[in-house]
């Protein structure tokens, strides 16, 4: 059983992830969406549609959707910063990051957590490249529901992750997503009355 420094190490790690529901994505702004999204809306989709991707690839969708989970935790500490600002900042890698933020927790906590991070900045597994993929997906399809509610400028975010994307089901997906409205889900359930309810 861990100490009781080590679970306060657990508690501390826990909320400040709570930040990642009220930072807000900042590539976002610079297009001019007034309320984008926040860290966490990002990292929840892309964690869906990393298993997605992942049973589509024959990769382990678990293991993807863990590392999608993680792969911006270290935006409480640094910030999302934007594409263009990294032009002008230096900040630790997100494996340092990582290290600070889990040095206190359990070995087993700070071990597991590390490896996933290590993994995903540094790593080239299938599950790897699918997760990679499902974070450009992510930003593909809300630039997409960005666009729809009227902001032109996000169609530089739609053509620089089509030209980033690796697996085939992500180039797939993303070319389907882009000749669909995201409203069309919901339009065959319209006024239809389930017999079980």
């Amino acid at each position: 059983m861990a100490d009781d420094g080590q679970i306060e190490g657990v508690v501390d790690y826990i909320f400040e992830a709570g930040l990642l529901k009220r930072a807000k994505r900042t590539g976002w702004w610079i297009a001019g969406v007034k309320d984008p999204e926040s860290i966490a809306d990002h990292s929840h989709r892309t964690a869906l549609i990393g298993a997605v991707l992942a049973l589509m690839e024959g990769a382990d969708p678990a293991k993807v959707a863990l590392l999608a989970v993680l792969h911006d935790s270290q935006e409480t500490r640094v910030g999302d910063i934007p594409y263009l600002g990294r032009r002008y900042l230096t900040a630790a890698s997100n494996q340092k990051v990582t290290a600070d933020q889990v040095a206190e927790t359990p070995d087993a906590v700070r071990d597991g957590i590390q490896r996933i991070v290590d993994d995903y900045e540094a790593g080239d597994s299938l599950e790897v490249v699918v997760a990679h993929d499902a974070d450009k997906l992510d930003c593909l399809f809300q630039a997409i529901e960005y666009r729809e509610q009227g902001n032109q400028n996000t169609q530089q975010f739609i053509d620089s992750m089509l030209a980033v994307l690796s697996t085939a089901s992500a180039k797939v997906i993303a070319s389907a997503a882009l000749n669909r409205s995201s409203q069309e889900w919901h339009a065959p359930h319209m006024g239809r009355q389930d017999r079980h309810v």
